[in-house]
């Protein structure tokens, strides 16, 4: 019976059936295949296409083709996320959203990577599997669980000038396209007599910067999870542009030494008084995805991706994401990555000048020396943010610290309390006694 059913399957007048067979298994095999390993981090985005437009030639700054002239311009796609949460998450979650753009230029792709926040948790990418793992839910349960998150920032003083970022009301966004981008790695620019700067990079919504308290961000993630991804891809939809505007701060590289912070530290802002901003171009996104699969998914984005005229600094957070983020897309999309058509350069570029560029982009020429940063190092700076908060935004952000950490154990609390009295003694104690501690 079962030898008659094979051979009338394969029989000529059986074709149709045949046929139907095939277009079954080809149908099933596309259906468990077309789905992707989800990304560690960042792994929830939306993304939107538009060009970048410098305002001036920074040739005296850099020899970056795409950044030589004003009245050409180079495609970008963006992409925005939140970092910790996974695809299922919420937008408006407490969270660090990613700001990604990749520039296709000329010269190769550029990506240029930055955080919703002006700072990081951490200064080394060693810290980064302990900082994830404390980020993410717990492994035992797949619960969020706030004492794992608040045990390793009690172990980690470094973490102290972000958490007062993320726990005020810049923690908490429903609209990208009025959300700032901050580049916390800092590279070196190199003019094209030699002349080497270190830059940071810095994305100023045009729209202007609107954030929400806890509490609206709390119903919208219930209401509408995929508040701040509606709201770009409808804005895309009624042929509103969003603009972003690009700007730099720059340390001549023989100066890096001369302040009260290290430019190399990702935990450290560059205090505008001190460095001061400079206007470099805009970016205007005027069109939607057409697949978001194949333009946000499998849009691989690495701090790896740099042209002539822009280069690697021993920051050691950069160094490390610089071989994580492509270890990461090899996982995710395969060792050919970089032919998927979104992530495929649009211009010929020879291999040979690619290669060149990379094993410049790696040497250093002289002494390495790091200066040692004092120990109060870690509080400085978290103290002078949270002091330059208006007193509304204070109040923001000591209710939002002490809802998250209300139920924590209490020699966890009195470790991070202890560090918040380090930053600001007004702080400490407005969390102390909030929480009967």
């Amino acid at each position: 019976m079962m030898n008659k059913e094979k051979s009338s399957f394969t029989a000529g007048k059986n074709g149709p059936v045949l046929m139907q067979g095939i277009q079954l298994i080809n149908k099933l095999t596309q259906l468990v295949k077309e789905n992707i390993p989800e990304r560690i981090v960042f792994a929830k985005g939306t993304g939107a296409h538009g060009y970048f437009r410098p305002y001036m030639t920074m040739s005296d700054f850099t020899k970056a083709a795409f950044l030589m002239d004003p009245d050409k311009t180079t495609p970008v796609l963006v992409r925005f996320s939140t970092m910790t949460g996974s695809k299922g998450s919420a937008d408006t979650l407490r969270d660090v959203r990613g700001f990604a753009v990749k520039f296709y230029t000329t010269e190769g792709n550029y990506d240029l990577l930055s955080i919703s926040l002006p700072v990081f948790y951490i200064r080394d990418a060693i810290h980064l599997p302990e900082l994830m793992h404390a980020l993410k839910p717990s492994p035992d349960t797949n619960i969020t669980d706030p004492e794992r998150f608040w045990e390793y920032i009690s172990e980690t003083p470094e973490t102290i000038h972000a958490i007062i970022w993320l726990f005020s009301n810049r923690g908490t966004v429903k609209s990208y396209r009025h959300m700032e981008g901050f580049g916390i790695n800092t590279y070196i620019w190199i003019s094209p007599d030699g002349q080497r700067q270190l830059v940071r990079c810095h994305w100023k919504p045009l729209q202007g910067i609107k954030n929400i308290s806890r509490q609206e961000a709390e119903f919208l993630a219930g209401f509408d999870p995929d508040v701040a991804a509606r709201d770009l891809c409808d804005s895309l939809e009624r042929g509103e542009v969003t603009e972003f505007e690009l700007n730099v701060q720059m340390i001549p590289y023989e100066n890096k030494n001369i302040y009260d912070f290290d430019p190399l530290d990702s935990t450290k802002l560059w205090p505008e008084k001190k460095v001061p901003f400079i206007k470099v171009g805009k970016m205007t996104l005027n069109k939607s995805t057409e697949n978001y699969f194949q333009e946000v998914e499998k849009a691989a984005f690495s701090p790896a991706n740099i042209v002539p005229g822009i280069e690697f600094s021993l920051d050691r957070l950069l160094q490390g994401s610089i071989f994580a983020s492509l270890n990461a897309q090899r996982h995710r999309l395969g060792t050919d990555f970089d032919q998927i058509p979104v992530n495929q350069v649009k211009y010929s570029i020879d291999n040979e000048i690619i290669q060149q560029r990379f094993i410049a982009s790696a040497e250093v020429e002289g002494m390495i020396e790091r200066y040692q940063e004092s120990s109060g190092d870690d509080f400085k700076q978290a103290g002078e943010s949270y002091r330059s908060m208006s007193p509304k935004e204070q109040d923001y952000l000591v209710n939002n610290i002490m809802d998250h950490l209300m139920f924590v154990d209490d020699e966890i609390k009195g470790n991070v309390v202890s560090y918040f009295m380090k930053a600001d003694n007004e702080l400490g104690t407005r969390i102390m006694r909030g929480l009967d501690f």
